[in-house]
């Protein structure tokens, strides 16, 4: 990590949507090629496209593979060979497969670790991808890295990380989905990134409640079945989760500062005080990958595709986020790879008994015995 810079695999998202201009944009400050080297992942011709559309000066260099990526330049890898129509402010059929055959070739290259951290702009859900519906970047990315079950979306700003215990899943059906095993994978989970990717020693996580503050389980009991019981089993493993806390009093009483991460039970109880606090500087994670994937908080954003409008402030962070966390990873897993080797003693009784035995009087005069014989040696041959 030291001999070159961070190489981050940047996806270009709905092609008549805003990805091109977030790129350009967050890429002409010059002090942003110092930091890492980007990959985007997309076509060149759409991306000359838009940078006319938008007469911004854009500059990158194309190229056939990761591994010939340039430091000091933006870089441009020709993810598929058709040629896409581009509509600016149309969200098509075409244009959301390009984003996801863009979002296919960088996680190959992630997964074959040509590239170190990978920023994924946008992908419409239910696009028909091979004769089936997209379901969705994380449920994409679990597959194709075999993690499933075990990533989860995370919203980050200055002030609050969140993590979602579920997302994606009607509210009807979010109680089957909370149960013991599931929230204690997912508080040991949120709690071994938190060492790993944000280098915190000893992370403290606040866990929301499922219900509403009710008088004696009026309203479910979750809380005392399946939540506590968990923060209080995962106390004994060396994790410091609290609660469950009430998400109203929680937010309201600004009680997350407290802590290094908050784990809502369902999505809107999370995303929509956050997004009240947000400055415009979050950004997305999809937490549990084996590789560190960060993403702009907005979607598409297809209806400004090309006016100029759009915010760089969330892309640009989650670029950040991606440098640091990669960095971090690699840090926090480099003293785990050559562990120092067992050492081996002589064998000896460590027994209490042998421990505090007081030394037998011979011990102690054949000790003095020997000395004795080597002083007398000693004045032998000086005579």
């Amino acid at each position: 990590m030291e001999e070159r810079k961070v190489r981050v695999a940047i996806t270009h998202g709905d092609t008549n949507g805003t990805g091109y201009e977030l790129i350009f944009k967050t890429f002409a400050e010059p002090t942003m090629l110092e930091l890492c080297t980007p990959i985007v992942y997309g076509s060149p011709k759409v991306a000359i496209y838009h940078r006319n559309a938008l007469g911004l000066q854009a500059n990158f260099t194309v190229i056939g593979k990761a591994e010939d990526a340039q430091d000091g330049k933006i870089n441009m890898i020709a993810a598929y060979d058709e040629e896409t129509k581009v509509e600016l402010g149309t969200p098509t059929a075409d244009s959301a497969v390009a984003a996801f055959k863009a979002l296919k070739r960088a996680a190959d290259d992630a997964s074959a670790h040509l590239v170190d951290a990978l920023v994924a702009l946008p992908v419409r859900k239910g696009v028909q991808v091979n004769g089936q519906p997209f379901e969705g970047q994380l449920s994409y990315l679990e597959k194709r890295t075999e993690s499933t079950g075990k990533a989860f979306n995370m919203l980050l700003n200055e002030q609050l990380r969140l993590a979602l215990a579920t997302s994606d899943i009607p509210l009807k059906d979010i109680i089957q989905y909370i149960t013991p095993e599931q929230l204690r994978q997912r508080i040991a989970t949120l709690h071994g990134l938190l060492k790993r990717d944000f280098r915190l020693s000893t992370p403290r996580i606040a866990v929301l409640a499922l219900n509403p503050k009710g008088e004696n389980g009026a309203w479910g009991n979750e809380e005392e079945t399946i939540i506590k019981p968990v923060i209080k089993a995962l106390e004994g493993a060396g994790i410091q989760a609290f609660g469950p806390y009430a998400a109203d009093e929680f937010f309201a009483n600004r009680s997350f500062e407290f802590y290094d991460a908050v784990l809502a039970m369902y999505s809107d109880q999370g995303t929509v005080p956050f997004m009240t606090l947000d400055q415009g500087e979050g950004y997305g994670f999809l937490a549990g990958l084996p590789v560190v994937c960060t993403m702009p908080i907005y979607g598409t954003a297809t209806e400004i595709g090309g006016k100029g409008l759009a915010d760089e402030c969330s892309f640009r962070h989650a670029v950040f986020a991606a440098i640091d966390m990669s960095r971090n990873r690699i840090n926090y897993d480099e003293p785990l790879k050559n562990p120092l080797p067992k050492l081996y003693h002589e064998k000896r009784d460590e027994s209490e008994k042998v421990r505090f035995a007081i030394p037998k009087k011979h011990d102690a005069g054949d000790k003095d015995d020997k000395k004795g014989k080597a002083r007398k040696s000693e004045e032998e041959t000086a005579e």
